[in-house]
């Protein structure tokens, strides 16, 4: 067995499964809680605005896989160098794609690189990213998604020669509540809480927990308005999730786009027009264009209404990884 897991004690060994490396994998999910907590049974880490993104080496070559099966690393030319200048043998890693706005993780900032698919171009907007790493899934011819979190975690620091635009997510030890105060003092969206002797689950689980500084989701876009005055593209998004099968309406979205947002949506939605409602509700705006369900959108509100709609939503990008029929309403699940 290969020298990567010397340092692991002989339990931990036991667990490693050899395999020949999949070409895909599910990643893990975490589950919104309201709860805030320490414990010493469990790591808290940052919770990063950006596209999660699974890294596959094999080989020397590197692969950017979106957690919806894209391959994204066209978009993301210097993440791919950088995966392959620093793996130190064939992995599976799991981390989030960010740019950065100063000191703060910003999803807007992203989306100027998440919308690109040529290399070049995607190397010439200027926006610097990077490629922060949480987990390892596969290494040197084993799988490891049976160790405990912290062995993952010792092999994932070994595993890979750390420097930009590759970096490794630290954790904190115990002391959640804290690093969450921490965090939303900072201006960051959370923090994620893992327990530390969990595996890596291939699905959603409250091993992972989200603690939130601020509400927000991903929504599903059925229609629009049309602008007024001088606004150009669109007046507000019309959004919602589903429940049972059905598109339910979550109301509309009139701020956080750009000019360039607004007419380039505009030129998106015009493609997936449609003459009938997708939304299972009644919806009563004025001057609507319906659109096929297939575009999904992260928004922030400071909460939910008694009625099931958004308070004070805005948009903050579109999401290209994650299906519109997997959107769901986030409420708090431990």
């Amino acid at each position: 067995m290969s020298d990567v897991f010397a340092r692991l004690d002989p339990d931990a060994r036991q667990l490693l499964s050899p395999s020949a490396q999949p070409d895909w994998v599910a990643p893990m999910l975490a589950t919104l809680t309201d709860r805030r907590f320490s414990d010493p049974g469990w790591i808290f880490e940052r919770k990063l605005d950006g596209e999660r993104a699974l890294g596959f080496v094999r080989g020397g070559k590197a692969r950017l896989m979106s957690r919806n099966r894209k391959d994204i690393g066209s978009g993301y030319p210097e993440l791919i160098d950088g995966l392959e200048a620093s793996a130190r043998a064939d992995c599976i890693v799991d981390g989030e794609i960010v740019a950065f706005e100063g000191a703060v993780t910003s999803f807007a900032r992203l989306q100027r690189r998440m919308q690109i698919h040529d290399p070049d171009e995607a190397r010439a907007t200027g926006v610097a990213v990077f490629y922060y790493l949480f987990d390892i899934l596969y290494l040197d011819g084993c799988s490891v998604d049976a160790l405990p979190l912290r062995a993952r975690k010792s092999l994932l620091r070994d595993a890979v020669d750390y420097r930009d635009p590759i970096r490794f997510s630290a954790h904190r030890n115990t002391d959640g509540e804290a690093y969450y105060a921490e965090a939303c003092e900072k201006g960051w969206e959370g923090i994620i809480a893992k327990r530390a002797d969990a595996p890596y689950r291939h699905s959603r689980s409250t091993d992972w927990l989200k603690f939130k500084c601020q509400h927000g989701q991903e929504l599903v876009i059925g229609g629009f308005t049309e602008p007024h005055g001088s606004r150009k593209g669109f007046g507000a998004l019309l959004v919602g999730y589903y429940e049972d099968g059905a598109l339910r309406y979550a109301g509309k979205v009139g701020t956080g786009y750009d000019d360039e947002t607004l007419q380039s949506m505009r030129r998106r939605l015009d493609g997936l027009a449609r003459k009938t409602s997708p939304f299972a509700d009644e919806v009563r705006e004025k001057a609507v264009t319906w659109v096929s369900p297939e575009l999904v959108g992260a928004f922030g509100f400071t909460e939910w209404t008694g009625d099931g709609k958004l308070r004070h939503p805005r948009f903050l990008g579109l999401r290209r990884d994650k299906a519109a029929t997997d959107v769901r309403r986030e409420t708090p699940g431990a």
